[in-house]
């Protein structure tokens, strides 16, 4: 299915939307806007600690504060078919395998000198028939993992230019068998034509692996576009712990100026920001929230 190029934000209803997520959304949003894209909303609920209470209300914030988006909200609970065809499609090609290693083994195996903490040691990646029917009977069920033939790739950001990450064998789909993060992202973005992902600078480390992916299943690489967080007086990431408040407890007029004024705007809605928007113009530096400095 062909779609016109979109941008968008894909929140996930584990907790309601604070202002630093908004302002993301934002973001999203005027840049999408701004280059004559549609924007849409992802609602990404395949982990079992999400809700679709707040999921409702993440929609409501979004809404109030002036965000439109071009469809009705995809839920990615209802798409599980799609992201295990792309797992059978890439185990049909060889390129997968079965892991049983639990999050301890990976961090207590021996890593390769430039391998970063957390990064998939190859435990699994060649075992014998033999070793995997041996673990199988021991009863953990399997992670699938892409079998990955490169250490890094590099993606291009509008912000920060070329970036170069880790590429591991990362796991497609969890022992659980629900769809993992970097495999359902990638196959979303594809299916609703997707060619412009702006989002948090935190996910800057994963965009690496989920261009190699794109690639990999014949995907245009999107445009990038990783924006700074919000951060509290300590310089750590606005959390319901520290305080950060949501649109619902200071009201979206309140959320809104805020958030242009970070941003550098005198105008406090979408439209009049929209009007002002240059990319090459925005904060380079996470925002402070004034509340909690």
């Amino acid at each position: 299915m062909s779609h016109s190029p979109a941008g968008r934000f894909a929140p996930s209803p584990s907790a309601d939307l604070h202002i630093g997520n908004v302002r993301t959304a934002v973001l999203a949003w005027l840049f999408a806007r701004s280059t004559g894209r549609r924007f849409l909303v992802r609602v990404e609920d395949l982990d079992d600690r999400t809700f679709p209470d707040v999921a409702q209300r993440q929609l409501d914030d979004l809404a109030a504060v002036g965000l439109t988006w071009d469809e009705p909200p995809e839920y990615q609970a209802s798409h599980e078919g799609r992201y295990l065809a792309v797992v059978d499609e890439l185990t049909a090609r060889g390129l997968t395998f079965e892991c049983f290693c639990s999050r301890k083994d990976i961090l207590q195996a021996p890593r390769a000198p430039h391998a970063p903490e957390g990064a998939y040691p190859g435990t699994c990646r060649n075992l014998s028939d033999d070793e995997r029917a041996e673990r199988r009977a021991a009863g953990r069920p399997p992670a699938i993992r892409l079998r990955s033939d490169t250490y890094e790739y590099t993606v291009i950001d509008l912000l920060h230019g070329p970036y170069t990450g880790v590429v591991d064998d990362f796991v497609l789909r969890r022992g659980d068998n629900v769809p993992a993060y970097n495999l359902a992202v990638v196959v979303d973005d594809a299916a609703q034509g997707i060619d412009q992902v702006v989002r948090g600078d935190d996910l800057l480390p994963s965009s690496p692996r989920q261009a190699y992916l794109a690639a990999l299943l014949g995907y245009s690489q999107p445009v990038y576009a990783h924006v700074p967080l919000v951060l509290n007086a300590e310089g750590k990431r606005l959390a319901k712990r520290d305080g950060a408040v949501t649109v619902s407890e200071i009201g979206a007029e309140s959320a809104m100026a805020q958030i242009a004024a970070s941003l550098g705007y005198a105008a406090t809605t979408l439209d009049g920001m929209l009007a002002q928007f240059d990319p090459q113009r925005l904060p380079r530096e996470p925002w402070i929230f004034p509340q909690l400095s």
